[in-house]
């Protein structure tokens, strides 16, 4: 039988995830040779023996490899043996340009769970249990290679029990960068008006103690810190609320257990899996039993996740209830993460303070996603998924910094075939939020070793990531490309989805910069990677006031009645009317009627706003996209017809629409009608465009009944339709698009 040296590179999520201990233990299984080395682009092998068992290796290597890791290349090559001794396992090398994946933080797995709740376990009740296939990555690694001199976890040496574990390849806590024990792993300590009352064990009984009677408290967790409260409980809820500042945005839950989720919602099967999962996202569900009214006020839906560190579960596991799991900082603020500044700031916040001494290196807030369409989709991508790459369909050229948009902000690098997206940072609205998203920009780029060619932003003068990246680019002296808001979106779309193909874009949100001036929002785009066209939108409506109308649905359904009746809207028994003063009335059809601070917009977001308005949902927001949501709701799949509506030349025109809406006696009828006639509208473009792929994207397509009525109409008319489960269609996703677009023109 020939006898024959295999070598192996596999790149990927090849660290950190007990790759070399498993190519260790079927290398001896099949009696063959040589050794296994992490570098920096991934995972070397290099084994010999006869060629039918280096071939049984390969097969194995692929079927069986741990359930964390994702080979996205292997280079193979079969040469003349060497006569290695033995098969070992190499320390790991640190130079080479830094081409490895950092891997998520995952969610504690079910050997971990075991072990943390036996009381003959060593680790029994320890609230940093973890092992190979589970626990902190991303949020402790301080520089490549995944190595724990190269992690947070430094500081700590492993006792004689846990050494003997980290260095037997045998073992399931082989190489687990985390690994420790109440012996010599990190612990917590609580706190009470900024003195510390308790530390380990008493520290978290006294904590569950107090979560019982009602007080709120921090916990500092995997990616920072959560406020957290019993969510039955009124009082607590709404004084969580009153001290975070946040009146009605819906507060995320925490369930002990899949069980308890099912006693308060009806989670879909698809639901269940997501909840499960390794990553452990927030996920969107119906409500069944009521909560405290001021978990998720005026919605049907409710945040639900699971614990996901063991910190969470010894927590849970000691109540009967679920709780609310907020990030930790006064609302518009960056989550909190370090403990000095915990205490500094959240003393206001919380009754008492948990920390740990096992130091987060970089913010990661909890991952949402939403089904729609009966597809996963990602409204907050982050812990769990970040810092995955997204593969492209084409090499990229150069090397690309994306900075993003500036509301629910993240940024990307782009490098050979794929685009790593940051962590959700989010919006960038002040100085504190910018000086974070400043950091987690070089941060990135020093864990990468990463030095861009060229930098992309949005196209918007007064965003401050555009600002950031003129000055980025003129203190590098690195070219800098702006792309337009939607186009973007549709970008990001065709990527996720490896689309080569002219597509026709559908881009619907609540707003981003045209290139014509005005806002657009509502763009029916025909697209490829290089250039794109604006082949349809809807019939602009003034924003009177600018940015208070994007607060203020009233303002959006005014105009949309200045521009149906004119000056006679001014006498009508409606809501957004009659909420006004009659001088503020004249005031605003003057600005109307002038254009004073009244910029135009397509906006199917600010319309969305309009029908909340009309239907008296809500008059005046108190969170992004509270009135769409509203809506949402009130959606009757029974319902099939749609109101009337004009396309002239290349605007659609829905005041035919609304002038229906406003004899409508049922709101759940007219929501449904509407979605329905926007959808109808995509249809009838799209039979006009006569491209077969289209790609949906843009934060309105976070709307289920919505996409799914597209889906629905297109397909039927034998179109291809691509929506987003990699990475959000709102403004979460548009460095992707940036990054794509940076790399096919330099």
């Amino acid at each position: 039988m020939p006898f024959k040296r295999l070598k192996l590179h596999l790149k990927g999520a090849v660290q950190g995830v007990g790759f070399r201990p498993f190519v260790y233990r079927i290398a001896k299984e099949l009696g063959l040779k040589g050794f296994v080395i992490n570098d920096s682009k991934g995972v070397y092998i290099e084994v010999e023996g006869e060629e039918e068992r280096l071939k049984k290796f390969l097969f194995k290597l692929n079927r069986e490899k741990p359930p964390l890791a994702r080979i996205y290349s292997q280079e193979i090559q079969f040469l003349e043996p060497v006569n290695y001794e033995d098969f070992v396992i190499r320390k790991s090398e640190e130079k080479g340009e830094k081409e490895v994946l950092v891997l998520p933080d995952i969610a504690t797995c079910e050997d971990c769970l075991r072990e943390l709740f036996t009381p003959e376990d060593r680790r029994y009740m320890y609230p940093f249990i973890n092992c190979t296939n589970c626990g902190p990555r991303f949020t402790i690694i301080e520089r490549l290679p995944y190595d724990r001199k190269n992690t947070t976890m430094k500081v700590f040496e492993m006792c004689p029990e846990c050494k003997r574990e980290y260095e037997n390849p045998l073992d399931r806590r082989f190489h687990a960068q985390p690994n420790a024990c109440p012996k010599c792993g990190p612990w917590v300590s609580l706190y009470k008006d900024g003195k510390l009352i308790a530390e380990k064990n008493e520290a978290l009984e006294l904590l569950i103690e107090e979560i019982k009677i009602g007080k709120i408290v921090a916990v500092k967790g995997v990616g920072g810190f959560h406020l957290i409260c019993n969510a039955t409980n009124e009082e607590s809820v709404r004084t969580l609320r009153k001290r975070k500042r946040r009146s009605e945005k819906p507060f995320a839950v925490m369930f002990k257990s899949l069980e308890q989720v099912e006693a308060y919602a009806n989670p879909t099967e698809l639901e269940k899996a997501l909840l499960i999962s390794p990553e452990r996202p927030i996920v969107l569900i119906q409500k069944k039993k009521e909560l405290a009214p001021s978990v998720s006020p005026g919605l049907k839906r409710v945040g639900a996740f699971l614990p996901y560190s063991p910190l969470h579960h010894l927590i849970l596991n000691s109540l009967d209830f679920p709780v609310v799991a907020t990030s930790a900082n006064i609302s518009e603020e960056p989550i909190i993460k370090d403990n000095k500044e915990a205490l500094e700031k959240l003393g206001e916040l919380a009754d008492l303070i948990l920390v740990h001494n096992r130091d987060i290196k970089r913010r990661c807030d909890d991952s949402v996603v939403k089904v729609v369409s009966g597809v996963p989709t990602p409204i907050r991508r982050s812990r769990g998924y970040a810092p995955l790459p997204v593969e492209v369909p084409f090499e990229l050229p150069k090397r690309v910094l994306a900075v993003g948009g500036m509301l629910k902000n993240t940024f990307a690098l782009g490098f050979k075939n794929q685009v790593i997206l940051s962590q959700h940072i989010g919006d960038i609205e002040n100085l504190n939020t910018l000086k974070v998203f400043e950091e987690s920009v070089f941060d990135l780029m020093e864990l990468y070793e990463f030095e861009p060619d060229v930098v992309v932003c949005d196209m918007h003068p007064r965003y401050e990531t555009t600002r950031w990246a003129e000055e980025f680019s003129r203190k590098r002296g690195i070219p800098l490309i702006k792309v337009q808001h939607h186009y973007a979106h549709m970008l990001s779309c065709m990527a996720e989805n490896g689309i080569k193909e002219k597509v026709l874009g559908i881009a619907w949100d609540g707003t981003g910069y045209g290139e014509d001036g005005t806002l657009w929002g509502g763009e029916f785009l025909v697209a490829d990677y290089t250039s794109y066209e604006r082949a349809f939108n809807f019939k602009p409506v003034k924003l009177i006031g600018g940015e208070k109308a994007v607060k203020e649905p009233r303002r959006v359904a005014l105009s949309l009645l200045f521009d149906i009746f004119g000056e006679e809207a001014l006498n009508l028994d409606l809501l957004p009317v009659k909420s006004f003063s009659e001088r503020e009335l004249k005031n605003l059809y003057l600005a109307w009627k002038k254009g004073i601070n009244s910029p135009l917009s397509s906006s199917v977001g600010r319309l969305f706003d309009a029908l909340a308005s009309l239907l008296n949902l809500k008059q005046i927001l108190s969170y992004e996209g509270q009135g769409a949501m509203m809506v949402e709701d009130l959606y009757d799949p029974l319902v099939k017809d749609n109101y009337p509506y004009e396309i002239r030349g290349k605007e659609v025109d829905l005041r035919k629409a609304f002038l229906e809406v406003l004899k409508e006696k049922d709101k759940s009828l007219a929501a449904s009608r509407f979605i329905n006639t926007l959808a109808k509208v995509c249809e009838d473009i799209a039979l006009m465009v006569g491209i077969e792929r289209v790609c949906l994207s843009g934060g309105v397509m976070q709307n289920d009944p919505l996409v799914t009525k597209i889906k629905e109409l297109l397909e039927k008319e034998k179109f291809k339709v691509y929506t987003h489960q990699k990475v959000p269609p709102n403004d979460g996703g548009i460095a992707l698009g940036q990054a794509v677009f940076g790399l096919s023109l330099v």
